[in-house]
């Protein structure tokens, strides 16, 4: 099993690296619109479509993102959209995780379905864009999340539960704790003022998010970076909580090892449209 993650892992960044760091952004955006395409895949099978609709889904997701691309719309700004998305996501992930497992498929099934396929638009969309500013700021966004996962892997496998004898959600995804969540946000606020600190030194002509939003001064850098931590959260916690509604224990198994493409970028989801709000303002 870990063989086949960690061979899986070195095959998905031979890919994705050099796409990002090309300067034609083309490349990127097709690799992203096939991964987009299997999430919205993986999203109309776990909220009952068939075999069919789950395709169709999958690439009507696809061309929706695809269009926006041939419209030559990628390089306007978008604040408006970047702020009704972040107050959404706010809103729609406390509910969702507050009504629990159960609710979900309670829910009419065409609301489901546009959620995430908007969900997975949004993020493509911010993905792109994010493209555009510059290598150095994508990087420092999908970092970010990274950084998130590993430091609460770390910190729950070695504290978990000495502190806090709660589990963080048990009914959706038993396996996190809050220590888990506080070493994941200690790791991503080291890493936004080191990053920052290396951004200045060395004169980075292209700003990372922490750069960025650090204009505001450091106090704003930490509570943005706590935010944006603490979403990353609620993305793989949404996940968690439709896989456990449809009975599933991954989105699909399309990348051995780590399950299906929404297993992978569900922490993505609400980030990356948070991060085009930041940068916005």
């Amino acid at each position: 099993m870990l063989k086949q993650r960690v061979i899986t892992a070195l095959l998905l960044l031979m890919v994705l690296i050099p796409a990002m760091v090309y300067n034609d952004p083309a490349p990127f955006y097709l690799i992203t619109l096939i991964f987009i395409a299997a999430a919205g895949w993986e999203w109309a099978r776990m909220n009952g479509l068939g075999p069919l609709g789950s395709r169709i889904s999958g690439v009507v997701c696809a061309l929706v993102c695809g269009g926006v691309w041939w419209s030559g719309s990628l390089g306007q700004s978008f604040p408006g959209l970047w702020a009704v998305a972040g107050g959404l996501w706010v809103l729609a992930s406390a509910w969702i995780l507050k009504a629990g497992v159960a609710a979900w498929s309670l829910h009419f099934r065409s609301l489901r379905l546009v959620f995430g396929l908007a969900a997975l638009w949004l993020t493509w969309l911010a993905v792109a864009q994010a493209k555009l500013i510059g290598t150095n700021f994508l990087l420092s966004v999908l970092a970010l999340v990274w950084m998130a996962d590993i430091g609460a892997y770390f910190s729950g496998r070695a504290l978990g539960g000495k502190f806090s004898k709660t589990k963080l959600a048990a009914s959706i995804s038993p396996g996190k704790s809050w220590e888990g969540v506080w070493g994941g946000m200690l790791g991503v606020l080291l890493m936004a003022l080191v990053w920052r600190y290396a951004d200045a030194v060395n004169g980075a002509t292209v700003p990372s998010l922490y750069t960025h939003v650090g204009l505001r001064g450091i106090v704003f850098l930490l509570i943005a970076s706590i935010f944006m931590a603490t979403m990353s959260v609620v993305g793989d916690l949404i996940e968690s909580l439709v896989k456990r509604s449809a009975g599933v224990k991954d989105s699909s198994a399309l990348l051995p090892g780590h399950g299906g493409v929404l297993d992978r970028i569900d922490a993505l989801l609400p980030t990356l449209p948070l991060a085009m709000m930041l940068y916005s303002y």
